[in-house]
């Protein structure tokens, strides 16, 4: 969104208006929209809607939405919210679907990477504006300033690879999420789909293609 294009794998999305969503598609292009209400599914009326906020909650989404609905992690039921939910819990369930209930319960605590968990996650240590020193795909070391917010140093917690970071000049609060370190420490993890994110996409993909499967006569 803030880059205006990406490209991830051969993949590539850019940012765009509903009006050039036609030609981005017809170019090969993922069109992405700034659309928080989400207002463009009555518009454009798909067959399909993935609500992948990650809110952990449901944040206005309905079965109505589309003749599939699919939705990821807790805070959905099927059947009540949505037509399927997908498994986001790092785990043995990671990536299932469930036409029949609730993902796992939101337990608070950020799932293992290399042996870490709450600690590889970067906080904001007050309300203020947020502004980096450091860019995704930076080794850092523990203790290290890698943003401020309010003139207070935001530190990583141990070393590795500075892996997700908010956009400079946005207003965040105590204790939100601004980033974190992956202490497996492989700088091409920034930039390639995680293991978890092929999970849950292959769950997706497994729930539409069990739809279009029954939905054909």
């Amino acid at each position: 969104m803030y880059e205006g294009e990406v490209t991830v794998e051969g993949v590539t999305a850019r940012r765009a208006t509903l009006e050039q969503i036609p030609a981005l598609l017809e170019a090969g292009l993922i069109p992405v929209l700034d659309d928080p209400e989400g207002r463009a599914v009555d518009r454009l009326r798909p067959e399909v809607v993935v609500d992948a906020i990650m809110a952990k909650r449901n944040t206005g989404t309905r079965l109505t939405d589309a003749p599939l609905v699919v939705a990821l992690g807790p805070g959905f039921r099927a059947g009540r919210d949505c037509h399927a939910v997908v498994e986001t819990a790092r785990g043995h369930f990671l990536g299932r679907v469930y036409w029949e209930g609730e993902a796992l319960p939101n337990t608070g605590v950020p799932g293992e990477v290399g042996g870490a968990t709450a600690e590889r996650v970067l906080r904001a240590p007050a309300d203020g504006i947020f502004q980096s020193c450091a860019q995704i795909g930076d080794l850092v070391e523990a203790g290290q300033i890698v943003a401020w917010v309010n003139g207070r140093p935001v530190q990583a917690r141990l070393r590795g690879v500075l892996r997700g970071l908010l956009a400079d000049g946005l207003e965040v609060h105590a204790g939100m999420k601004v980033g974190d370190v992956d202490p497996r420490a492989e700088r091409s993890h920034c930039f390639t789909v995680s293991d978890k994110a092929l999970s849950i996409a292959g769950g997706v993909l497994e729930a539409i293609s069990s739809w279009l499967n029954r939905a054909i006569p």
